[in-house]
């Protein structure tokens, strides 16, 4: 099995990684938002909507 982040074969003290430093890397992308998997759900969209217009009206004109 190859690493995820890198490809090298993995290590078994690390798997399904070959290295802490993959690992961390990996760990870094959760972290981040890296592995945001997008939604469709339309109450995320409504409160996006929300959220556009309190900028639109927050910038200076």
């Amino acid at each position: 099995m190859a690493c995820p982040i890198c490809e090298k074969p993995t290590e078994t003290a690390f798997r399904p990684f070959c290295s802490k430093r993959c690992a961390d890397v990996d760990l870094a992308k959760w972290f981040t938002g890296g592995y945001a998997i997008p939604a469709d759900d339309p109450e995320d969209a409504e409160e996006l909507e929300i959220q556009l217009q309190h900028t639109e009206r927050d910038k200076p004109h």
